[in-house]
């Protein structure tokens, strides 16, 4: 078969056919009885496998080392392919949203364009001064997206930089919670603890709701925060999280403040007395679990709490003893 048939046949031009010929990749084994070279079967089933490995992404000379060395293995060579087409994928994605921020931004004329540009440009700096400034000093009439700030706040590493994101997010209105909610279902936690730091800035019932889901995660750092948050909304659903702080002693004197706080609630202080009583009988020969929790009771108001701490003032492990008799006989919190 003559190139021209080949290439009709097949889909390669002829062009591309003579430079497969030049690199040596496919050449023609046959000759016509004119002396022209032909095309067998097994060089058209070349063409095809070229074909296929060049579909994969593989360039002209990893096509030729896969066809040639019969020692040759794909998987480390995909392994690479996988990686460059995510980095392509990244990159064509980040700048869809650009784009589509650009666009839904309305500008008047390229002047504008190219300031919004500028504006996301400075949104993914390598610099944090240079992203902090972004946020905090936008031109008037341009503010940041919303949900240009809620992407930047899951991927925000450096403190400052992250807390310019959330205080620029809570000043939305409530807009962008959708998209700081998604990094709740992230397999990072650091992701998962961004998008509650962020949350709990947030007014409103989306962001609470949103910080719920964040109540049963696996990692204290995640679960504390939203608990933390939700408490001090008066949300009843935080009162085991929060009783297992002062448990695990993470953050557990805001715990305890927050418990406190609750407790104003007619239909919580059962559940906190309860939950604290279970943690003392559960960690019954742990004395630091146990003085964390008194520590927790005092700042509870009311007679219950207040009870329980004279009768812990009797308890047969001397520190704890010591410190339930300590704090029983000073000023304790008044109920409101």
């Amino acid at each position: 078969m003559l190139i021209g048939e080949v290439a009709r046949r097949s889909g390669v031009s002829s062009r591309m056919l003579r430079h497969y010929d030049s690199l040596g990749l496919v050449r023609p084994t046959g000759r016509t009885v004119g002396g022209y070279r032909e095309y067998q079967d097994e060089d058209i089933r070349r063409i095809f496998h070229v074909e296929s490995l060049r579909s994969l992404g593989l360039s002209l000379r990893q096509i030729s080392r896969a066809l040639e060395d019969p020692t040759f293995t794909p998987s480390t060579l995909v392994g690479d392919l996988i990686r460059q087409a995510e980095d392509r994928l990244n990159r064509e994605q980040e700048l869809l949203s650009r784009l589509r921020t650009v666009d839904a931004s309305a500008p008047s004329d390229w002047q504008d364009a190219l300031r919004i540009v500028e504006l996301l440009r400075g949104l993914t700096s390598p610099h944090a001064a240079r992203r902090q400034q972004a946020v905090l000093n936008p031109a008037e009439d341009l503010p940041v997206p919303a949900d240009r700030i809620a992407g930047a706040i899951l991927t925000e590493a450096d403190p400052n930089v992250a807390g310019a994101l959330r205080w620029a997010l809570a000043r939305a209105g409530g807009d962008g919670v959708a998209e700081v909610a998604a990094g709740l279902r992230a397999d990072d936690a650091d992701i998962r603890q961004r998008a509650v730091l962020a949350l709990a800035e947030i007014p409103g019932e989306e962001a609470g709701k949103a910080l719920t889901e964040a109540l049963g995660d696996s990692d204290a750092r995640v679960r504390g925060p939203a608990a933390l948050a939700l408490g001090g909304r008066g949300t009843t659903a935080a009162i085991p999280a929060l009783v297992g702080m002062v448990v695990d002693g993470t953050n557990d004197v805001e715990a305890a403040e927050v418990l406190g706080a609750l407790v104003e609630n007619p239909h919580s202080e059962e559940r906190i007395m309860a939950a604290l009583a279970d943690a003392l009988a559960a960690h019954a020969g742990d004395s630091a679990v146990r003085i964390r929790v008194v520590q927790a009771l005092a700042e509870i108001p009311g007679a219950k709490a207040g009870g329980m701490l004279k009768r812990l003032a009797g308890d047969a492990d001397p520190a704890v003893a010591l410190v339930a008799s300590a704090l029983a006989g000073r000023d304790r919190p008044v109920e409101g």
